[in-house]
Order: C-alpha cells, then sequence, then structure tokens
C-alpha cells in the first residue's frame, strides 16, 4: 500500500493504534499534541539518537524489522548506561516515495519487540517526507533515583575498570555483511555487462542463458553457518539492562558507566577524560568470542584492534571500587579488563608481551574529518 493512501495521520493511527500504556508514569501517549508524563519523585532521563540510510545502515542487507529492533536499542543502551530505567520513547522518521506502508508496519514490529522487551511506552513522535533517503530520530526517556544515576566523570584511581559480555563481534558482523553484500552485487554487475555484450554480438541463447542466471539471483541468501552470532550482534544488539540488574542484586553502584557504542578505546577516553584520570587496561583480559576471533583471521584483521575499536557492542563499560572486587568477580558476564591511574599516566594498553603503549582514540566518529 502506498502510503499517500494513508496520509501522515492515518499511517501514524495505522502504527500506534494497537500500543497499550505500560507505566504509571504515562498519564497520556499517542493521540494529542503532546504526551502527558508524570515523574513526581524521580529523576527524568532523556535521550535521542539519529540514524541515516547510508551512514548508520544500509537497507541492502539490513530490513526493517531488524532496523526498528535496533533503532530502539541503542537508545535503550544509554539509559541503562546512567543506571536508569527505560520508560518511554518518542519516533522521528523521515521517508522516501519507495516505501510503502508495509514496510512501516515491520519497523514498528521491530520497534515493539524492542520496547516490550522492557516494558517501554512508545507516547508519540513525528513523520515527514524525505529526498536524501530513510532518516530515524528516537528518544527514549527513563528514571532513576538521584542517588542511583551514574555519569561518566566518577572514576577514582584504583578503581576497577570493567566491561560485560564480549566486545568486536558487531565489527566484524559488519564486515562480513559487507563484504557478502559486495560480493552479491559484483556477480550482479558482472551479469548484466556480460548480457548488454551478448545483446551487442546478437547471441540470443546466450543473452538468455544469462538472464536466467541473473533472474536465479534473486532471493539470494549468503551462507552465514558458524557465523551466525557475528551477523546477530550487528543486525539485533542487545541492550545490557540484565546486567544493570545483576550489578542491583549485587549491591554495586559503579562509580563511572557508559556504553560501549562507537568502541572500547573511544569510550575510555571518555571517561578518562571527565574523571581526570588515566587508565590501564590489558589486551589478554579482553573478552573476544571465539566467532570474532575467527572471523577476523579470515580477514586477517588484528582481533585486537577489531574489539578495541569496531563499536556497536553495546556492552556496558564501568568503574568500580577496588572494594568491589569480589562482588564483581561473582558476576558471570563481567570481565575485568584494568584499573584507573592518575591523569598523568594517561590511557594505556598492556600487551600479551607485557610492552605498553599509548591507547589513541581510535572508535568510530563519522563527523571527524578524514583528510
Amino acid at each position: 500500500m502506498e502510503i499517500s493512501e494513508l496520509g501522515e495521520f492515518g499511517l501514524i493511527d495505522r502504527l500506534t493504534k494497537n500500543i497499550k500504556i505500560k507505566n504509571k508514569e504515562t498519564a497520556y501517549g499517542v493521540g494529542d499534541d503532546c504526551a502527558v508524563l508524570e515523574y513526581p519523585d524521580k529523576e527524568v532521563l532523556v535521550t535521542s539518537d539519529m540514524l541515516m540510510e547510508g551512514i548508520h545502515f544500509d537497507l541492502t542487507y539490513m530490513d526493517m524489522e531488524h532496523l526498528g529492533y535496533k533503532s530502539a536499542m541503542v537508545n535503550i543502551s544509554d539509559v541503562f548506561a546512567m543506571n536508569g530505567t527505560p520508560k518511554q520513547m518518542i519516533v522521528n522518521i523521515a521517508l522516501g516515495k519507495r516505501f510503502k506502508v508495509e514496510d512501516m508496519e515491520e519497523f514498528y514490529k521491530g520497534l515493539e519487540a524492542a520496547c516490550g522487551k522492557w516494558d517501554i511506552d512508545i507516547v508519540g513522535g513525528d513523520t515527514s517526507p524525505s529526498y536524501t533517503g530513510l532518516a530515524i530520530s528516537i528518544t527514549c526517556i527513563g528514571e532513576a533515583d538521584k542517588a542511583d544515576i551514574v555519569y561518566r566523570n566518577g572514576a577514582n584511581e584504583t578503581d576497577l575498570v570493567c566491561v560485560t559480555g564480549d566486545l568486536g563481534a558487531a565489527y566484524m558482523g559488519l564486515q562480513l555483511l559487507e563484504r557478502e553484500n559486495s560480493v552479491y552485487y559484483g556477480q550482479i554487475n558482472d551479469l548484466r555487462k556480460k548480457i548488454q555484450e551478448a545483446e551487442k554480438s546478437g547471441d540470443t541463447r546466450k543473452e538468455h542463458q544469462l538472464r536466467t542466471e541473473l533472474s536465479s539471483m534473486d532471493g539470494f541468501q549468503p551462507d552465514f553457518s558458524g557465523k551466525e552470532y557475528l551477523v546477530q550482534r550487528q543486525l539485533q544488539p542487545e541492550a545490557r539492562g540484565d546486567m544493570i540488574k545483576k550489578l542491583r542484586d549485587a549491591g554495586i553502584k559503579p562509580t563511572a558507566m557508559m556504553d560501549i557504542s562507537d568502541g572500547l578505546s573511544s569510550e575510555l577516553h571518555h571517561i578518562c577524560q571527565q574523571s581526570h584520570c588515566g587508565c590501564r587496561i590489558y589486551e589478554k583480559e579482553i573478552p573476544i568470542d571465539y566467532q570474532t576471533a575467527v572471523m577476523a583471521e579470515e580477514l586477517n584483521m588484528n582481533v585486537t584492534t577489531c574489539a578495541l575499536n569496531g563499536g556497536e557492542d553495546y556492552e556496558l563499560l564501568f568503574t568500580v571500587s577496588i572494594g568491589d572486587h569480589e562482588k564483581i568477580s561473582a558476576i558471570e558476564g563481567v570481565k575485568q579488563i584494568g584499573y584507573i591511574t592518575k591523569e598523568e599516566l594517561g590511557v594505556k594498553l598492556v600487551t600479551r608481551d607485557d610492552n605498553e603503549f599509548d591507547l589513541p582514540a581510535q572508535g568510530w566518529n563519522p563527523l571527524k574529518s578524514n583528510t
């Protein structure tokens, strides 16, 4: 169905008519000029992310449902990174004429699946036409007690530096998807070129054979056997609210925390800059999944570099007091990778052979000049 058949408000009504309010703080959701939220005794957390087609996602290998899921999770992750609880979400979309109503229904299917996992209310947003591809802007609203909020600026000397999960898998998934995408379109372009050559030469038999081969490429699915985890980490990341719960249950409040969206190296620099400290990180302690290591070897890439700079893992990087060492050690899925030092000692990486180097912030930075 063409979106023009419904219009803006018809589309919004179709996408949001079955949304049910889950949180008592959501006094009024979709349907008026504003949503109404009521937080009498809590601090309100607000975060927003913009995702642009061609920069943050590629629809040649990412379907709309996965895009909706990921768009929500990257915002949800920010609220968890403040030690908060996500409650509401506002969704703004700019889309071109090539998108149909069914495309947006798939997008909202993924969006609602992500929000449903953490009982988040979708309370409004806006839609707009676009001449430059799909653009998505999402705002997530959360809550926390004032005493529970964790900022990036609270790390102290001798604090332990920890991460959840494993690192580098999302980046390896991206490399895998882009490689298969390049191979697929390379084959398509090669066949089209051969068809043109057959047309010019008048070889109708060869032309028919090539067109049949080109037609058989429709619906082509690459074989990701043994690499499913990498693809999932790229297309369907998970905000680590489960680890926030484990920390709370263990009676641990991090001294500083953020999610790993742009890469571990960059996030370490953010915490150290804002906390006015340095750190020593041990290469051998950085958690890396087996599939990540195998894929890096296959692509002739340094796996540690991928884990440090790849980004989009959406794991949590945090520091805790050294007195919480035993508690942290008992939590499955958390790895101590180093410790906080004095600011003048800088951000250092200790390699597997015990050499120490400055660790530059080389994570993803879309606005940095390449010149």
